[in-house]
């Protein structure tokens, strides 16, 4: 029985290992044990209730104010002596977290294999985004196998020298919890339930990417005055815990009857108000992925984007965080139908909802309890899903 040690630290996180955790569970070649280093604490909490997931490890690092500094040092030190004490067979590890960077550090420090499961996002720009963009390009330096969501992820591995043979073509996991969570009966509490039964167009928003903080009032701006010129939407904004974000929010959305800026919503919360949007505006990398899956329209409020797919799939439109660009994309999205039913997509370039089971077959190539290597997710951009080895 090969141990494999799951490192995770935020939501995202969480959201994306939780399928591969429970594949593990099935296997009868692995034994799944769970580090979580609690880098964000409450909205990581939310996602492990949801899976029913008990961590093995918590070294529950998350300090009011804290640096990235901070968190490394923190993280760094209480991975390496849980590795030396589990001794795993291999360490899987995340997408682009200061976690995700640490944790494969850790494990090279100590010669254990690393997995890194959404392997070869890249936007070529080192501060866009902050600092993710160089967690991810790090951590591919000190991974054995690279589990690439899609083929465009495949071919900046090959750019980077990574080896053909040691990248797996898996879709992406958030797209297997997607589908788990979506087809679960689910009552909404009393405060969405008035706003989701409602006739009105409901938008989603989600704003909190680091680079974007400065930003902040022009996104803001361009959601009020999409709300003044469209009497029939109603804004869900799930405010991010930031206090900066939080203040300039209230300051300038507050106080409206067709704006509701509500706590940060848990995962299955944040799914099925997905599901009941006509559109939605985010800096988010996630609902990049999942949206296209539940066909909502997807406006980027960012300079750049590790997730080109979405683009060529016309799944999403990036608008950049101009306010006057935000509102024009929104304002046709909302008043032309055709180009509205352009974007609005149904089969998704990130998965098909089997990335874990197709990790789960790479390690156990990997690990020779195969002899045949999983054959390749494909998507292809006149909207057709193929696989193919």
């Amino acid at each position: 029985m090969h141990k494999a040690l799951l490192i995770f630290g935020t939501r995202p996180e969480a959201i994306k290992m939780a399928p591969l955790f429970l594949e593990l569970k099935k296997s009868k070649h692995f034994e799944p044990i769970v580090v979580v280093t609690a880098q964000h604490r409450e909205m990581l909490d939310q996602v492990l209730k949801i899976f029913n997931i008990e961590p093995d490890f918590d070294l529950d690092i998350m300090k009011p104010g804290q640096s990235l500094e901070g968190i490394t040092i923190r993280a760094l030190e209480g991975l390496c002596n849980i590795i030396k004490r589990v001794n795993p067979s291999i360490v899987l590890v995340q997408g682009d977290t200061t976690t995700t960077y640490v944790g494969a550090l850790a494990a090279f420090y100590h010669k254990i294999a690393v997995g890194h499961v959404e392997a070869g996002l890249r936007t070529y720009d080192k501060f866009n985004p902050y600092p993710e963009e160089i967690n991810r390009k790090m951590t591919t330096c000190l991974a054995d196998l690279h589990f690439a969501p899609t083929i465009t992820s495949f071919n900046n591995l090959i750019k980077e020298n990574v080896k053909k043979e040691d990248i797996y073509i898996t879709g992406n996991t958030v797209i297997d919890s997607l589908l788990h969570i979506s087809k679960r009966d689910y009552d909404f509490p009393p405060i969405l339930n008035s706003i989701i039964n409602s006739p009105l167009r409901k938008i989603l928003v989600t704003a909190h990417r680091r680079e974007n903080w400065d930003e902040m009032k022009n996104i803001f701006q361009a959601i009020k005055k999409l709300v003044e010129n469209f009497d029939d939407i109603h804004i869900i904004f799930p405010v991010h815990m930031n206090p900066k974000i939080r203040f300039d929010a209230q300051n300038i959305l507050g106080n409206n009857s067709r704006v509701s800026l509500l706590e940060p919503l848990d995962y299955e919360a944040f799914i099925h108000v997905m599901k009941n949007c006509y559109l939605i505006l985010t800096d988010s990398g996630g609902v990049q992925e999942e949206a296209p899956s539940l066909g909502i329209p997807v406006v980027v409020m960012r300079k750049t984007t590790e997730r080109p797919e979405a683009l060529k799939a016309n799944a999403v439109v990036l608008s950049g965080t101009d306010g006057e660009k935000i509102y024009d994309t929104a304002a046709r999205l909302l008043s032309d139908k055709t180009f509205y039913l352009s974007m609005k997509k149904k089969l998704n370039p990130y998965g098909d909802g089997r990335a874990s089971f197709r990790i789960l077959r790479s390690l156990e190539y990997f690990f020779k309890l195969s002899s045949e290597r999983p054959e390749d997710f494909r998507y292809d951009y006149d909207d057709n899903l193929i696989s193919e080895t």
